[in-house]
């Protein structure tokens, strides 16, 4: 059964969230980060890329303490606070397409992710867990939650609903036009509520943050062996998290783009296509699949829609996933993509961009051909995760994301 449980939230002081709140680092541009740094000096930023002070890039563990002094710095500033009752945070989003996101942080336990109480779709990359797990014993504390779903419960909505009704203790918007509102919850009848309702439920799956939570799982491995009094209860055996119910997680496809056609002429690669699919031209029209194991390709100025043939065999859930499709059918035996993870004449571009980004990258030369693809369902990732399947990389673009520095955990 699932073990949640509250935690006192390092947090911005209420006039500075808005300031400091920041997207996943490596979602900015570097023209984007340099403005932020240099205009805002509350921004997050400053503390993940403390080089700046100096002028200098950083890396390595040499970096790791300083994002630790950096931040130890903000608290002293007074820029941070600290709760000081242990408190579950009703958090919503509403973000700049309309759509609403209302969950609960907390901080999961990582024994119930290795035990797969929390279940996982996405394979991990070995040395960045490492990384990951070093930077998290330096900084000692987690200022991005991983994201978790749970099946839709009436009485977590009840609390979540009710909660809202008072007023937010954050309530900002980002100049990316999403709207963040958090409240404290911290009332004893009510924390232990909300423990009991996860505690009654046997699974949770990861929705995002595979690397944040098995790094997590690694450093308390490292950390339990290294405490001789160790119990299972300390800070650093859990991980922060935002756990939404699975009707408001919103899934986005990833599109491919490759950049050749691994020797092959165009009619040469369409013939070797037509083994597997029925292909027809499309033109310019913007053909975008609408159902499950149908592909829309881009190719040398020409939209084709891409039927997988009937005859097709399915051995388990991760086989009929249109990512597994497409890498088993196209990319590797006829582009000769083995390693879809580190190859890099493969890229991405999540379904947010939609076709038309597809088509102008291909059209500049930058890809010779582009495949757009359906999204995942909620049920498709529940049960590759349920039957211990992992899907190949980037198949899934979920909403919502959280920002960096809003609620901290420290371990």
């Amino acid at each position: 059964m699932a073990h949640i449980v509250p935690f006192k939230a390092v947090r911005p002081t209420r006039d500075k969230v808005s300031l400091l709140a920041a997207r996943s680092y490596d979602s900015y541009t570097p023209a984007q980060v340099e403005s932020r740094l240099r205009d805002n000096p509350f921004s997050f930023l400053h503390i993940v890329n403390p080089g700046y002070k100096y002028d200098k890039v950083i890396a390595g563990t040499e970096r790791y303490s300083l994002v630790r002094n950096r931040y130890l710095e903000f608290k002293e500033d007074g820029i941070f606070m600290q709760d000081k009752k242990p408190s579950f945070y009703i958090y919503k989003i509403v973000n700049r397409d309309g759509l609403e996101f209302n969950g609960i942080v907390a901080a999961a336990s990582v024994r119930d992710y290795e035990q797969d109480v929390i279940k996982k779709h996405e394979d991990t990359i070995e040395y960045r867990e490492e990384i990951f797990k070093n930077y998290l014993k330096t900084v000692g504390f987690n200022a991005e939650a991983v994201l978790l779903t749970y099946p839709d419960n009436d009485s977590l909505e009840a609390i979540i609903e009710n909660g809202m009704k008072d007023r937010a203790e954050y309530e900002f918007t980002t100049t990316y036009r999403d709207t963040h509102y958090v409240w404290n919850v911290d009332d004893a009848v009510l924390v232990e509520k909300i423990t009991s309702l996860f505690s009654e439920m046997k699974t949770l799956y990861i929705a995002d943050g595979h690397h944040r939570s098995s790094s997590s799982f690694l450093m308390a491995k490292d950390c339990a062996s290294e405490n001789k009094n160790h119990t299972g209860e300390e800070p650093y055996n859990f991980f922060m998290s935002y756990l939404i119910p699975e009707s408001d997680l919103k899934i986005y496809e990833f599109n491919r783009l490759v950049r050749d056609l691994n020797g092959l002429t165009k009619e040469e690669f369409l013939i070797k296509l037509d083994a597997v699919y029925r292909i027809e031209n499309r033109g310019q029209e913007y053909y975008k699949p609408s159902k499950k194991h149908h592909f829309s390709m881009y190719l040398d100025g020409s939209f084709y829609s891409l039927y997988l043939r009937k005859d097709y065999k399915f051995k388990n859930a991760l086989d009929s996933l249109d990512a597994q499709i497409l890498h088993e059918t196209v990319l590797k035996p006829i582009l000769g993509i083995e390693d879809a993870r580190n190859d890099t004449r493969l890229d991405y571009s999540h379904g947010k961009n939609d076709l038309a980004y597809v088509k102008t990258v291909v059209d500049k030369g930058d890809f010779k051909v582009g495949f757009g693809l359906l999204p995942v369902t909620t049920s498709e990732l529940k049960q590759i995760a349920d039957e211990g399947l992992k899907m190949p990389p980037k198949s899934t673009y979920i909403e919502p994301k959280l920002r960096s520095g809003v609620t901290i955990y420290e371990f």
